[in-house]
């Protein structure tokens, strides 16, 4: 086993004030790390990071077709969105489609990360429904796929047939037996795997353009919405949805909570995972950034990864007194 090793510092003047340590992998499409920084066997829980695998029985198994789904639909599916209205108006949308309501969801209620509606919710003494939950997108793919295989309302559920359908493409793409799960912040089973099986997924998602059979075209299409639409990924002041934008379909990113974060490089066939150990998510975001920068997708300048990386430290006055960046031994070429 191999320690995590530093990802990214926190200056003040001229010293390293704190660190984030972690481990990072980039594999390619044959499944072989490229890369690696730490401990490519560490044992992690993706959290949100694997939603495009979680949604990829959704698609595959015809599910998507059949009740007309379109690319917002299945960005909304990978989402970890901020309940914004233009995330929970297409959810409320999504379920008058399937002929439910809030009530068919699992993923229980969640106070939005978005101002304007936290704001509304809060003047209107109103209380967050589940649809604002960041994973309502994630549930609506649940809840069509439960419908397509008549299968019953707790969705939730290790041994309902969509989380075994999860399950057996989450092991088909990470290449391994997961040894088990938790149950993440929405009540859905989250299955561990190694950080090299993570990024073995995102690999296979990134060349599954080049490959013929189903579940490849329908991890196709989750990529393509994921990048066609990433303002329904996230929403406005997220990491994910600034560099999507930015990087103008050369990737797919995708945080997960506890400091995970993912890439998919479709141009390059190959795959990105970062945990941080201490969970911290400035350190993911800065370490993401960073792997962008070194795999030839950003210029270590472009204002959406400064965001992130060598990012400002601002005092209370608008001072700049440190700075965010990436650990030497992350930067490079790859």
């Amino acid at each position: 086993m191999t320690d995590p090793v530093a990802m990214t510092e926190i200056r003040r003047g001229p010293f390293v004030e704190s660190r984030h340590l972690g481990h990072a992998v980039i594999c390619d499409g044959d499944g072989q790390i490229v890369r690696a920084w730490g401990d490519a066997q560490a044992l992690i829980y993706p959290r949100s990071s694997c939603k495009m695998i979680q949604a990829l029985p959704l698609v595959s198994s015809g599910a998507a077709d059949r009740f007309g789904l379109g690319g917002e639909h299945l960005a909304l599916a990978c989402a970890s969105h901020n309940g914004a209205a233009i995330h929970t108006d297409r959810v409320r949308a999504w379920l008058d489609r399937l002929g439910l309501d809030d009530a068919a969801l699992r993923c229980g209620p969640q106070m939005p990360d978005d101002t304007t509606e936290r704001n509304r919710l809060i003047r209107a003494r109103e209380t967050p429904c589940q649809y604002h939950n960041n994973c309502s997108g994630k549930h609506c793919g649940f809840l069509t796929l439960a419908r397509h295989m008549g299968a019953g309302p707790e969705y939730v559920e290790i041994d309902h047939p969509v989380q075994q359908a999860a399950l057996a493409a989450f092991e088909e793409t990470t290449g391994l037996a997961s040894p088990g799960y938790g149950i993440d912040g929405c009540s859905a089973p989250n299955f561990a795997t190694t950080l090299h099986g993570l990024a073995r997924a995102m690999a296979w998602f990134a060349g599954a353009d080049a490959r013929g059979d189903r579940q490849s075209a329908g991890a196709a299409r989750l990529v393509r919405a994921m990048m066609e639409h990433p303002a329904l990924v996230a929403g406005e002041g997220r990491a994910c949805t600034a560099l999507m934008r930015a990087a103008r379909g050369r990737a797919a990113v995708k945080t997960g909570a506890e400091g995970v974060f993912v890439a998919i490089l479709p141009q390059r066939r190959l795959g990105v995972a970062v945990k941080i150990a201490d969970g911290a998510t400035r350190g993911a975001e800065c370490a993401i950034a960073a792997l962008l920068v070194a795999l030839g997708v950003f210029e270590a300048g472009d204002p959406a990864v400064r965001a992130y990386m060598n990012a400002p430290i601002l005092n209370r006055r608008g001072l700049e007194v440190g700075a965010i960046r990436a650990a030497p031994g992350l930067s490079g070429p790859v």
